[in-house]
């Protein structure tokens, strides 16, 4: 049976879709057999990410309208080949799929894979209904600004109504800048975790590199073995029950700055 995450969020623009596609990568990378579900029907952005979009053949609507199984929409990574998706249709709006059709796409799926990550679309409206319903975990992302903490505490509270709590809620700091944060400019990531009172699972950085990487439709944790890969291993590791101090990622964060500004400086 596999573990079932949705990764949401309540504001839009947080990394969600990249974070989603990051930590399957770095799941299959250790070894684990894993489905990355894109549930924000409409958009279509997951299978962008992952240098996929190309491959796309059937559609998590193909599947709800019995087209085709699940296992026929799967699409395998061109590298990771223990990384599969089923992507989104562009053409379709989340009210065509319903939180029963969602149970009913994992619990063909789950025997097949240790870990499925859903996407959820940003919001609370229908498509977070659909993401959330076969999840068992929720990993909710926000960044230190104070609306998408404010929509992320909005979140918690809907997960909590639905069954959730905080055993299976955690939390990614995306974004985070430790420059500012150390001017006093940010919120810290201890300010965040307090607000928000779940368990942090993960600080990542604000870079440019995720954003050239994405754009080139290669996760980071493929191309890289440090900086913010390495937050992406502890994620991983702190999701498998292992005690990885959030220092970690913070040095990492400041390591990845250094080396930044080093290039900058040599211009």
């Amino acid at each position: 049976m596999a573990k079932v995450y949705v990764v949401t969020s309540g504001k839009g623009g947080v990394g969600k879709t990249t974070i989603s596609a990051n930590l399957g990568c770095a799941l299959a990378k250790d070894g684990n057999k894993v489905c990355v579900i894109d549930a924000d029907v409409g958009l279509k952005n997951l299978d962008v990410v992952l240098g996929l979009e190309n491959r796309i053949i059937y559609t998590l609507i193909d599947v709800i309208r019995g087209n085709v199984s699940a296992k026929e929409a799967l699409v395998r990574h061109k590298n990771l080949k223990n990384l599969y998706l089923i992507a989104a249709s562009q053409i379709a709006t989340k009210e065509m799929v319903s939180p029963e059709d969602m149970i009913n796409l994992v619990k063909e799926l789950d025997e097949d894979f240790d870990y499925i990550i859903i996407d959820s679309p940003a919001g609370i409206e229908r498509g977070f209904r659909n993401a959330i319903a076969p999840s068992e975990y929720a990993i909710v992302v926000t960044t230190p600004e104070l609306p998408a903490i404010s929509d992320a505490d909005r979140v918690i509270g809907l997960l909590e109504n639905n069954g959730f709590n905080e055993e299976n809620i955690m939390l990614i700091l995306n974004k985070y800048k430790p420059q500012m944060v150390k001017k006093g400019d940010m919120l810290s990531e201890a300010d965040v975790e307090k607000a928000l009172a779940i368990k942090l699972i993960g600080v990542l950085p604000d870079s440019n590199e995720v954003i050239i990487s994405t754009n080139k439709g290669i996760p980071i944790v493929l191309e890289k073995d440090e900086g913010i890969s390495k937050n992406f291993e502890n994620i991983v590791k702190r999701l498998k029950g292992e005690e990885i101090s959030l220092a970690e990622d913070i040095q990492n964060n400041e390591n990845f700055f250094r080396k930044f500004l080093s290039l900058f400086n040599k211009r």
